[in-house]
């Protein structure tokens, strides 16, 4: 048994923690956004039409969506650390397998099936995420925390565009996914060594479990496996609160997925870009992305500081966000690309402030079913992977155009703003008899008890 080093200044390991779950979460939206940066490419090569390439680009979702409640499962069974640390090494090796499909006799049937096998293996990554947030931070930090690692969007494609689109021009689309596959599973297996629970990390110490605790984060979450209970799982989707949130993150994840699909197609066939400009022009947006998503998590840990409800300080940045997110509808009333740019730029950044919706989670699921109530609320916001690829595909092929997919993006947005105005009403945390949020003896006693540490 090794004992937590006693010095009366607290650690701060969780900030390491945090690092590496962005570093994990990055790749975890590199990976997802291969298909996108090789599309235009591997249509000229595949011969794939819009609507073909539609349903490749909804293979992922069709499985990430439907695994988010088994995901949630195994997530409270096994934990975060073991999970994500698999899931990163199998989905990035499924990446790299993408590369061949051209050598099949099938290739859009061997590029489908891969995306959905990816879609299998991501499917607990944010549920991992939301699960070590909570179990790392307070809730005065959690909203940052939380910004943090959703930046990895973001960061991801302002980054790893142009690094992507440069990949090909210079050697072709093959090559995008064997670089970021093989990149990945050193990363996976990097996680597994370096990542570990509260209790089970010896860097940190009893002034840092106890700041977490009272603050309001749960470091014994996964101390002892409990069987799912079906009737918080009711509880849970019955929720006007709790469905209320649900359609907000619907809304929200489908402006993440036009920008995952189909921009960089659009800047080509409707802006007549060529893709070298693609890979800087579609790295802006991602960049004022990262921009919203600093300022949304630190504006609302502000707002909880001062004395703000968690209601008002976890709303108030979403709602924002929504309703200016819908001004992306105006890119169709604009021929300059640079104001096309700036436009997506400012509706990517509108939904970057407002991309708090895990922060939400973390602070009202039942502490009990932490792991099921991400995979619930991540299996409704990624009905978006599916639709929104399907119906944007299906709008190009009908119209000819991006007006009405963006008019679409643009309803979407305002749906979820009213979501959050007139159904979620207050946030409180489910199994909690008070909305106080204060940690109980019995759980600082448990957070300072020693535990076996591997």
């Amino acid at each position: 048994m090794v004992t937590p080093p006693t010095d009366t200044r607290k650690t701060n390991v969780r900030w390491f923690i945090l690092a590496m779950i962005f570093i994990v979460t990055v790749f975890n939206y590199v990976d997802r956004a291969t298909l996108s940066i090789a599309a235009p490419s591997m249509r000229h090569d595949l011969g794939f039409d819009a609507l073909t390439l539609g349903i490749a680009f909804s293979a992922f979702g069709w499985a990430y969506t439907v695994m988010q409640i088994p995901g949630g499962l195994i997530l409270d069974r096994y934990g975060a650390r073991v999970v994500l640390g698999l899931s990163l090494i199998v989905w990035s090796a499924l990446t790299f397998l993408q590369g061949f499909v051209s050598l099949l006799t099938a290739p859009f049937a061997g590029l489908f099936i891969l995306r959905f096998l990816m879609g299998l293996a991501e499917s607990p990554a944010f549920p991992c995420n939301s699960r070590l947030t909570v179990m790392w931070f307070p809730s005065a930090e959690r909203g940052l925390a939380t910004s943090i690692f959703q930046l990895a969007q973001y960061f991801a494609l302002a980054v790893f565009t142009p690094i992507m689109s440069f990949t090909v021009t210079r050697w072709g689309w093959h090559y995008v996914f064997y670089t970021t596959g093989i990149v990945g599973v050193v990363i996976g297996l990097w996680w597994l060594k370096a990542v570990r629970e509260p209790k089970r990390d010896h860097r940190v110490n009893a002034a840092e479990l106890e700041y977490i605790v009272s603050g309001g984060g749960l470091p014994t979450m996964s101390d002892s496996a409990r069987p799912i209970v079906w009737s918080e799982v009711r509880s849970m989707v019955a929720s006007r609160m709790m469905i209320g949130i649900y359609i907000g993150q619907f809304c929200l994840t489908s402006i993440t997925w036009f920008f995952l699909t189909w921009f960089p197609t659009y800047l080509i066939e409707a802006k007549g870009m060529s893709m070298l400009k693609v890979g800087i022009a579609a790295a802006i947006p991602a960049i004022a992305g990262c921009i919203g998503g600093l300022l949304g998590g630190t504006w609302s840990d502000w707002m909880l500081k001062h004395g703000f409800s968690l209601t008002a300080a976890r709303k108030t940045p979403i709602i924002f966000g929504l309703i200016l997110s819908t001004t992306i509808v105006a890119a169709n009333y604009v021929h300059s690309n640079v104001i096309v740019i700036a436009v997506m730029s400012l509706a990517f950044f509108a939904k970057g402030v407002g991309n708090l919706g895990w922060c939400i989670i973390g602070d009202v699921s039942p502490k009990s079913a932490m792991g099921i109530s991400g995979g619930i609320f991540n299996l409704c916001g990624n009905l978006a992977s599916i639709v929104t690829p399907l119906a944007i595909g299906w709008m190009i092929h009908a119209s000819g155009s991006f007006e009405v997919a963006l008019t679409y993006v643009a309803a979407l947005s305002l749906l979820g703003a009213l979501s959050y105005l007139f159904i979620v009403g207050k946030l409180e945390r489910m199994d909690d008899n008070s909305s106080s949020g204060s940690p109980s003896r019995d759980e600082l006693q448990s957070a300072l008890q020693p535990s076996h540490r591997t």
